[in-house]
């Protein structure tokens, strides 16, 4: 998961949930007895995980590693093959799948050409509920209470339910039965998932989820390559450490022109330049878990935050910025006010509203780049193997099956008719070929591809982008640097179900807020002990334990 100062899209007050969470906690007591009797700490165990296969697809222009780099395209098949044959859904129910959203409402299945095209295929019936992200805790939290759950559901990226375990147990499909092992082979798309995924979709001995996959890590943010070029660093290999990194934001930095270095905050990207853990590190040793605030080198990249800030290298008041100002912070960046933006690289190449075609529609002479952690001490982290994770509502045993066909319809490779219809709708309608055969969207296209099938399932990622084979390479080769910086977050082969309930919420506030006032000034340094000590005492410390009596407890294996 990508982390960010500010709160990023993922961060969320649990508190501002309200009388949702509150409520969302109280059937799951009832239903599980004391509601603990499935929260325990666990190594997850590795031998439930399905077995991966390689996904048939296109043949890549610049092909991926087995260490995690994702293939690149730079032309689309002329003719899409089928990767699901027949007709998934024929015969079923409708289904009903609530997710959430960052794109504006698409229209309805009545004047939607790729919806009812993807029906059509399907055989069936899928009613989605599409909710914007910054309200999917809340309507989640609703969907939870009322015990009307969907037949398949996103869980929130943050926040979600107290008890997760004993929800899942109470609540959710055991999806072992059908996906363990070589069983996943039922669902060729599916199968083709990375491991690295499926672990996240683990809890103990048990698979519950289907991984809505991503790239592994999220990479560094991107930057503004024609104004780093413009002070002399052509190459970000020209930054040695983060000494070198301070004079070239300050260099960066033009009020007159209303330039700044930095957009919004920069801790997460600095983080990774100083070595700091993701999150969490572990003694293999030892088996002692470190959290990152406690490391020095988490405590350099908030001390050089802090000086960047008080240089004047961020945009001004883009640092007090929440989730749902991102479009804002991130727009003054797409329109050439920053050099440096921190954000995930799914964003980077997406079409129409990405990072390359928003700023190439403004000013082509931007060359947005995805950035690499600079210095010999950086490191990337595993913050992106996925997005979250789908569960199924309990049902017989046909259901289930029903709904893990739609699962791997969704899931369907790069290049294939399934991922064609999903991503740039009907031909003709939503989507015309240019000059070299690839799809661009139509204005009606960029409407109906809205409907966020995505946000269910996802196959393996891959770099294509209709309109920029330069910035195809650019992000291949980003990734040729950063899959070998990637460090492993070893605390998540482990359940702890302190973590599960505060640690991309409550905690991930008091880290974040915290640093917000150290790095903006209004605290110094020398309260960033007492922010750690909070931060452990409010669970940190009871998810360490957790961890450690998992880790002792055997790897999974």
């Amino acid at each position: 998961m990508s982390r960010s100062i500010p709160i990023n899209r993922r961060t969320l007050l649990r508190t501002s949930l309200g009388l949702g969470l509150g409520l969302a906690a109280s059937p799951l007591l009832t239903a599980c007895g004391d509601g603990g009797a499935a929260e325990k700490s666990a190594a997850k165990s590795r031998q439930v995980l399905p077995s991966t296969v390689t996904a048939n697809s296109v043949k890549a222009d610049l092909p991926g590693t087995a260490a995690g780099v994702p293939s690149a395209f730079y032309r689309y098949p002329a003719t899409p093959a089928r990767s699901v044959q027949g007709s998934p859904l024929k015969g079923a129910k409708p289904v009903r799948a609530m997710t959430e959203t960052y794109a504006p409402p698409a229209p309805g299945r009545a004047r939607n050409a790729a919806w009812q095209a993807i029906e059509k295929r399907l055989g069936g019936t899928v009613d989605i509920t599409a909710v914007p992200a910054d309200d999917y805790p809340t309507k989640f939290s609703t969907m939870v209470a009322s015990g009307d759950i969907a037949d398949v559901f996103m869980y929130p990226e943050t926040g979600g339910v107290d008890h997760k375990a004993s929800f899942l147990a109470s609540e959710c499909a055991d999806l072992t039965p059908f996906l363990s092992g070589d069983k996943v082979k039922a669902y060729p798309n599916l199968a083709a998932i990375p491991a690295v995924a499926w672990q996240q979709a683990l809890y103990g001995d048990k698979l519950y989820g289907v991984p809505i996959t991503r790239y592994g890590t999220a990479g560094a943010g991107f930057y503004r390559h024609d104004l780093f070029k413009e002070i002399g660093v052509d190459s970000l290999d020209q930054i040695g450490d983060l000494d070198r990194f301070f004079e070239v934001c300050k260099e960066l930095t033009q009020p007159k022109k209303k330039q700044y270095a930095i957009i919004a905050g920069a801790t997460t990207m600095l983080a990774m330049c100083a070595g700091a853990p993701y999150f969490w590190s572990m003694d293999k040793k030892t088996g002692k878990f470190t959290a990152d605030l406690e490391t020095d080198e988490y405590r350099t990249a908030v001390e050089l935050a802090a000086k960047l800030y008080k240089a004047g290298c961020y945009y001004p008041g883009t640092l007090a910025m929440t989730g749902a100002q991102k479009a804002q912070y991130t727009d003054l960046f797409k329109n050439g006010k920053g050099a440096f933006v921190y954000d995930g690289m799914p964003a980077y190449l997406q079409p129409g509203t990405g990072y390359v075609d928003a700023m190439a529609a403004i000013d082509k002479t931007f060359d947005v780049r995805p950035f690499v952690p600079v210095g010999d001490k950086a490191v990337t982290w595993t913050d992106n193997a996925t997005l979250s994770e789908s569960y199924l509502k309990k049902a017989p045993k046909k259901r289930i099956e029903e709904v893990l066909r739609l699962l791997d319809f969704i899931a369907a490779p790069f290049g294939t008719e399934e991922y064609t219809l999903i991503n740039f709708g009907v031909e003709g309608t939503d989507h015309k070929r240019d000059a070299k055969g690839n799809p661009v969207l139509t204005d009606q296209g960029t409407q109906d591809v809205g409907v966020p099938w995505g946000k269910l399932a996802s196959g393996v990622p891959a770099l294509f982008s209709p309109t920029s084979k330069d910035a195809v390479t650019h992000a291949h080769e980003a990734y040729m640097k950063l899959i070998p910086k990637l460090v492993k977050a070893d605390f998540m082969d482990y359940t702890s179900p302190t973590w599960d309930s505060k640690g991309y919420g409550s905690l991930y506030t008091i880290k974040l807020d915290g640093l917000k006032d150290i790095i903006s000034g209004r605290k110094s340094m020398k309260d960033y002990d007492a922010l750690v000590k909070d931060y452990l005492a409010k669970g940190g410390e009871q998810a360490r334990s957790e961890f450690e009596e998992a880790a002792q407890k055997g790897t999974g294996k």
